[in-house]
């Protein structure tokens, strides 16, 4: 027996087909939205840090169609190295205390400007893992900061990360390695466990073919301590690799960041400038 179906019935099924397209789609969208930065977290970063910036401009950049906020500060003197682009760690800002702050404000009185970045963050208490999938936006923000440089025609552009932001930087350069960046500092480096195909810490450190500080405190957190000799490994073709460990301190610095960026200013000067002092 053959049935045929009514024109109202054959509407119904095209409409529940075109829902259903709908919902994947919608389902794709959620999707990506659930991957990109919260947008409100940043916002109440940017009025909180313009509210207390004491120390350099603000200045607002755009990646992928979302502006978002840089903080630069001029060297002290009339003749500057270049430009340390920072990283801040997981969840934080450009402002940060300890290190954010002490990098961004100190090292322009050795002759290195500063441009400390908002990298994107996830709601506050988020783990690590939920940050992996940010990675390819904060690309994107390094890469425009460094454009936005480029124009300016800097003497040197370097990239400073601390913690989760270190290993961003990583990921741009394996991303740029044409990028034309002069030298990498991490401060903090983590080799994460379980992160996927996106993050490889040790594959970005083997890959990459220009110079490398790697500088944690002998109290770090445990996945920066237990990794420090794999690290070593991992760069052991790379003739520019440094391993520094500053023991006494934590994860935060917050006892003497005055050493800290002693040991990033003095070890660039070495490798970017190649004036020899300490």
């Amino acid at each position: 027996m053959t049935f045929q179906l009514s024109g109202n019935f054959r509407r119904i099924i095209a409409l529940m087909k075109i829902t259903r397209s709908v919902l994947w789609l919608l389902c794709g969208v959620f999707a990506v939205i659930g991957q990109a930065s919260d947008a409100q977290r940043e916002a109440d970063f940017a009025v909180e840090t313009g509210r207390n910036l004491q120390v350099g401009e603000v200045l607002w950049l755009e990646a992928q169609g979302t502006r978002f906020l840089g903080l630069y500060t001029e060297t002290e003197q009339s003749e500057d190295y270049g430009v340390a682009v920072i990283v801040h760690d997981m969840g934080g800002q450009p402002d940060q205390q300890y290190v954010m702050h002490a990098l961004r404000t100190l090292l322009p009185e050795h002759r290195w400007a500063t441009l400390a970045l908002q990298m994107p963050v996830r709601e506050a208490g988020a783990p690590v893992g939920d940050y992996y999938a940010l990675f390819p936006e904060a690309q994107a923000r390094i890469q425009a900061a460094i454009e936005y440089l480029k124009a300016g025609t800097p003497r040197n552009i370097v990239l400073i990360g601390y913690g989760l932001g270190s290993l961003m930087a990583l990921y741009y350069q394996s991303e740029h390695p044409e990028s034309g960046v002069a030298a990498i500092v991490c401060i903090s480096l983590p080799v994460p466990d379980n992160t996927g195909d996106v993050v490889q810490t040790l594959k970005f450190i083997s890959d990459a073919d220009l110079p490398i500080l790697d500088i944690y405190a002998s109290l770090d957190l445990p996945e920066v301590v237990e990794s420090a000799r794999k690290r070593r490994l991992a760069a052991r073709a790379n003739n520019s690799y440094r391993q520094v460990r500053i023991d006494d301190h934590r994860h935060q610095f917050q006892h003497d960041q005055g050493l800290l960026v002693k040991r990033i200013y003095s070890w660039l000067r070495r490798v970017v400038v190649q004036d020899g002092q300490d």
